[in-house]
Order: C-alpha cells, then sequence, then structure tokens
C-alpha cells in the first residue's frame, strides 16, 4: 500500500468515510500548520487560533462518514476555518459587549447611552442596505433576513452558488465601508 504523506487528499477523504485514524492523522498533519497561520494571522492570538483549528478537525471527525466535498479538501479546510474565526470574532464581540454592559450596570457608564448608539447604527444599516446594488441586495437579503442558504438563494435567483457568495462578500464589505464598523460588529447587528 501507498504510504500515507504520498496519497492525494481524495484518497485521504475516501479512507476517512471508512473511518481510517491514519487517513485523519495524515489530514491533520498536512493542514494543521497551514490554517492555524490562517486564524493566528485574523485573530492575533495563538490559543484561540489552535481552538478554532481543533474544532474544524472535531468536527471533521465527527462528520466523517456523511463528509462531502463540492471542492478540494484544502478549499473546505480553508472555508470552515474562515467561518470558524467569524464566529469566534463574534462571540468575543459578545462578550466584549456583555462585559462593558455589566460594567454600566455597576454604574461606570450609561446604558441607556449604548442602547441608542446600537439603534441609531441598525438604522444607519438599515439605509445601508438600501445602498447596494440591486442584486447584491437581494441576495444579501435573502441570506441574512430570510435565512435561505446560498444553495437555495443560487436556485431561486438561477444563479451559482460561488455568485451567491461574491454578493454577500461584497455586501458585507461595502457595509463595513459605509458603516465604519468592524467585520465582528457588523456580524453582531445583522444577528438582531
Amino acid at each position: 500500500m501507498t504510504p500515507y504523506n504520498e496519497l492525494t487528499d481524495d484518497a485521504l477523504t475516501t479512507l476517512l468515510k471508512e473511518e481510517d485514524h491514519a487517513a485523519f492523522t495524515e489530514i491533520y498533519k498536512r493542514y494543521w500548520e497551514k490554517l492555524f497561520v490562517v486564524a493566528n494571522n485574523r485573530l492575533n492570538d495563538e490559543n484561540d487560533a489552535e481552538e478554532v483549528v481543533q474544532d474544524v478537525f472535531f468536527s471533521i471527525w465527527k462528520r466523517r462518514k456523511t463528509l462531502e466535498l463540492q471542492y478540494t479538501l484544502n478549499t473546505y479546510l480553508s472555508v470552515a476555518v474562515k467561518y470558524q474565526v467569524i464566529n469566534r470574532q463574534s462571540s468575543l464581540y459578545k462578550k466584549s459587549i456583555h462585559k462593558e454592559l455589566s460594567e454600566e450596570d455597576e454604574g461606570t457608564a450609561d446604558a441607556t447611552h449604548l442602547w441608542f448608539a446600537e439603534r441609531e447604527l441598525k438604522e444607519q444599516l438599515t439605509l445601508a442596505i438600501n445602498k447596494l446594488p440591486e442584486k447584491c441586495r437581494i441576495v444579501f437579503l435573502r441570506s441574512r433576513e430570510d435565512g435561505q442558504t446560498n444553495a437555495q438563494i443560487a436556485n431561486d435567483l438561477n444563479i451559482s452558488e460561488k455568485t451567491v457568495e461574491a454578493h454577500i462578500t461584497r455586501a458585507l464589505n461595502i457595509l463595513k465601508s459605509l458603516l465604519h464598523v468592524s467585520t465582528p460588529l457588523l456580524l453582531h447587528l445583522l444577528k438582531k
């Protein structure tokens, strides 16, 4: 048999579905460092970056029997890390907001002021969404407000999933620019 380090990603993925621990170990060795560097560059925290990468690999192992890749393993893992980073940033932002609100409860700031600031930001967000190019706005609203998946949107609008992803990414970049806010704050506002 060919040594695991000489197998293709497709071959390793097939073996992984058959619960081959050595195939999982090879995937881990092959991609861990690369994924860690990406996560660490975005999070600027080695511990958080390690947790993100571990979460991705844990998820792959949990779903190994049903894992279906539309693209390469490299692409799949890169996107998985990207979304884990976004989730981590959103979680960290929520914790910081919660901490600020807790401090306000202790009398260090005015909670009413924060409530009005967030309300105003949401109003600005609505105005900014309305300024998006038409197709971009439609895709974005279907994703964020209607909760449709990229596949559903692509099917309804007769476009590819990659086009849907491009519209959503473009919308987020435009909104960040118009509102002058960070990605975690923007994602927080969009969840409410």
